[in-house]
């Protein structure tokens, strides 16, 4: 008895040493047993040509090796409302496996806390892999017109023609954040396809000057126009200014009290989270860990940074709790705050 004794204790000893040592490795099994042989879709809410779309198709051509598996991954676009159709369709449609990832704009991401019916998601809720760059935006005008300032927007004696792709996208709110807290004399017009389709406005002078031109954004798909000084940046919107943007005016340093400066928080920390990825909400835990793995390690992948320096853009990542801890505070904004964020957005 005492041989069969210690001889089942040896069987136990050694079954717990193997589910120690082969627990982990299991798991990491797991995950690349489900992705071999897969595809990985991203699903980007902008069309071809623009920042989104370009920081994603530099993504995908690195991330697949750093996905355990090594599953083939794709770009696809889903264009519409400011990248809210793609958003909707990350949330209530995508497989909940972690082979489709959302590529859409934190403006989208705060569209349910706005009020926006159509917006059919919670944004807490997602699986957020990480940003890729944090970026500042500006608005800029076309070289030929006599606009140079933020001061010569507020002096016009004739509105000046903004050109935007949709009501929740930057382009219309930084418009319309000129023309409520700067008094800034403009007209937004709005229904252009993607920023390449505001800047094709631009060129061919149908409109004057445009917003939702970040450095990423000038640099991937308007590298030319901005180099030449075709587009010429008017005004910034960082809390510190960008040498970027040489003589553009420093929008926050013309505010005039902090309840001004919390209201224009609201607007422009969502521009700092430019390239951000999220799952569907549903996908199991372990391959969200996986694809927030994979990404981290393919934004360091040197392969990745030489293409994104060859056709000059940068990489600054944040990983997928800074994502949520900015996405956290722009939704316990006060209310009172809101409601003036809200008329603003022509939202009441």
């Amino acid at each position: 008895m005492a041989y069969r004794y210690t001889t089942l204790a040896r069987v136990f000893a050694l079954s717990s040493i193997a589910t120690t040592a082969f627990g982990a490795p299991a798991i990491a099994d797991e995950v690349a047993d489900f992705y071999t042989g897969k595809q990985v879709k991203f699903v980007v809410g902008y069309s071809p040509g623009g920042g989104y779309d370009t920081y994603t198709r530099v993504l995908a051509n690195h991330l697949g090796k750093h996905i355990p598996g090594n599953p083939t991954v794709i770009v696809t676009n889903m264009p519409g409302g400011g990248s809210l159709k793609a958003a909707n369709y990350a949330y209530n449609v995508a497989p909940k496996d972690g082979t489709h990832i959302g590529v859409f704009s934190i403006p989208a991401a705060v569209e349910p806390l706005l009020g926006r019916e159509n917006a059919k998601y919670d944004s807490l809720k997602f699986n957020w892999i990480g940003n890729m760059y944090v970026d500042t935006h500006s608005c800029v005008a076309w070289h030929e017109t006599d606009i140079r300032s933020l001061d010569d927007l507020v002096k016009a004696k004739e509105p000046v023609v903004f050109g935007a792709t949709s009501k929740g996208s930057y382009g219309n709110m930084h418009a319309r954040v000129l023309q409520s807290m700067a008094g800034a004399n403009v007209k937004i017009v709005l229904g252009y396809r993607g920023i390449k389709g505001v800047g094709k406005a631009l060129e061919s002078r149908e409109v004057s000057a445009a917003c939702a031109m970040s450095v990423s954004t000038l640099n991937s798909s308007f590298r030319s126009q901005i180099e030449s000084g075709q587009f010429r940046p008017i005004v910034q919107f960082g809390k510190t200014k960008n040498p970027y943007f040489k003589d553009a005016t420093h929008f926050y340093s013309t505010l005039k009290s902090d309840k001004e400066r919390t209201v224009a928080d609201f607007f422009f920390s969502q521009s700092a989270i430019a390239r951000p990825f999220a799952l569907p909400p549903g996908v199991p835990d372990n391959r969200v860990e996986a694809v927030r793995k994979a990404f981290l390690a393919a934004t360091k992948d040197p392969a990745l940074l030489a293409e994104a320096a060859k056709i000059g853009i940068g990489i600054e990542p944040e990983d997928h709790s800074a994502v949520l801890a900015s996405l956290k505070a722009l939704y316990a904004t006060p209310e009172s705050v809101l409601s003036e964020v809200k008329e603003m957005m022509g939202r009441k």
